[in-house]
């Protein structure tokens, strides 16, 4: 038997703030979209750049529901080229950073549903450096 890895689903409650912080904060890149009239949804499929193996599909119901808190949900992770910048651009879109890079290795934030992102430091990590050093934890990730 050959497995082939796929994609991770996320179900989405608001898609325009999903996109803007999967696209346009994160980084990723819209694939490809489905919208379904008669299962009113639309499924849209995003990967880092050049990274097409590794999909993450945001499925957004039309019909309202409330997902809790998605905790039984781990996480997705990126390898990024620099923490800190990763995480300053976050802030500057107005994410917050749970799990600081102190170390310069690892960071977690949360998207717009809830669900856990951790980036990680490419490579060996940076030297620790302010504001990331000091700053606390919040909230859970």
């Amino acid at each position: 038997m050959t497995l082939t890895y796929l994609h991770t689903m996320v179900r989405v409650s608001d898609l325009d703030a999903s996109l803007r912080f999967y696209c346009e904060l994160l980084g990723l890149e819209e694939l490809r979209r489905r919208d379904s009239e008669r299962g009113r949804y639309t499924l849209v499929f995003l990967a880092a750049p050049g990274q097409h193996d590794a999909q993450v599909e945001l499925t957004y119901n039309w019909d309202v529901e409330d997902y809790g808190s998605a905790r039984n949900f781990g996480h997705l992770a990126y390898r990024v080229d620099n923490v800190y910048a990763a995480c300053q651009r976050l802030l500057d879109g107005g994410v917050t950073i749970l799990r600081p890079p102190r170390d310069g290795r690892m960071a977690f934030v949360r998207s717009p549903d809830n669900i856990s992102i951790e980036l990680l430091q490419a490579g060996d990590p940076l030297e620790p450096a302010e504001p990331w050093a000091s700053m606390p934890n919040t909230g859970s990730w």
